[in-house]
């Protein structure tokens, strides 16, 4: 009764905007590429548990989204003039009920995933602590230059290794040498953010991993993880270890260059042209790893 009435409180278009589903790649791509990539391997599969760890994943990124904006306004890193989230700068919603947001978000994926816990094995416990360690103290880490690890651990490593056991019942750790692609391009959305903001982050007293290397530094890093996923897919499915089918993603790589060139004339032009760019690199990242997928998948019968 009082979670109803606390939902009740804003519209169903306000709540979409407090966990912001346009992120959801993030977090939904690296179960569905570590899934095809099993597939492709010829393992047994509990596809229900599949899809209990993907539903698990979004219920961790949501909550990471809020406890984050919460932070984020508290130290005064999100204001009315920057282009973080709006959700406490602009007064649709109040600071202890974004609190609460996260706090129940990741209380329902806590329990899922010790339901999980109990239908699989303690490898899901290892790979849920070092989650919830890691969605609690992203905002203090992201606060001291660490951020950009959080991510790579956070959506990439430990989800994919995690899935792999949770839906064979065996950690398969060749999934690392995809998780090092869609890392980057996730992690991508992060220092697109924090490139864009070094001047407001400066303001606020915290600082990240983008303000440490600096401006022109951070344009190139980013250039770096639009690119180097494609050189490493390349190499890979020319030396055998992935199929030849995976350069299929190549058919992104203009998508990923017109990120990377807008970030480079972003940080010489004027910031306002990379006001969005973490959204086009979410987009980036559900079309690559979507055809990343199919490509495993076609390679099972091909």
């Amino acid at each position: 009764m009082i979670l109803t009435e606390f939902m009740k409180k804003h519209s169903f278009g306000e709540w979409m905007i407090a966990v912001r589903p346009w992120s959801f790649p993030a977090s939904a791509m690296p179960i569905v590429v570590s899934l095809a990539f099993l597939f492709f391997r010829g393992a047994e599969i509990n596809w229900i548990y599949g899809i209990w760890v993907l539903l698990t994943m979004i219920l961790f990124h949501t909550a990471g989204n809020t406890w984050s904006d919460y932070f984020d306004y508290k130290k005064k890193v999100d204001r009315e003039d920057t282009f973080g989230a709006k959700t406490l700068t602009t007064g649709m919603f109040q600071p202890n009920e974004i609190r609460t947001l996260a706090i129940v978000l990741l209380t329902i994926a806590c329990a899922s995933g010790i339901a999980l816990l109990f239908c699989t094995g303690l490898t899901v416990l290892w790979c849920g602590l070092a989650g919830v360690v890691l969605v609690l103290l992203y905002p203090w880490l992201k606060y001291n230059a660490l951020g950009d690890i959080d991510i790579l651990l956070c959506f990439a490593a430990i989800p994919m290794v995690g899935t792999t056991f949770a839906v064979t019942g065996a950690i398969d750790w060749n999934v690392l040498f995809v998780a090092l692609p869609v890392g980057l391009i996730t992690d991508g959305i992060l220092h697109a953010n924090n490139t864009r903001d070094i001047a407001h982050d400066s303001r606020a007293g915290i600082r990240t991993f983008a303000m440490g290397i600096g401006v022109k530094a951070s344009a190139w890093f980013y250039t770096f993880e639009m690119t180097f996923p494609y050189i490493w897919v390349g190499v890979l499915s020319i030396a055998g270890v992935l199929p030849l089918h995976t350069i299929i993603i190549f058919l992104t790589l203009p998508v990923a260059l017109g990120c990377a060139k807008t970030m480079r004339d972003g940080v010489n032009s004027g910031k306002e042209l990379i006001a969005d760019l973490d959204v086009r690199t979410a987009n980036l990242q559900l079309m690559f790893s979507v055809l990343l997928s199919a490509a495993f998948v076609a390679s099972r019968f091909i």
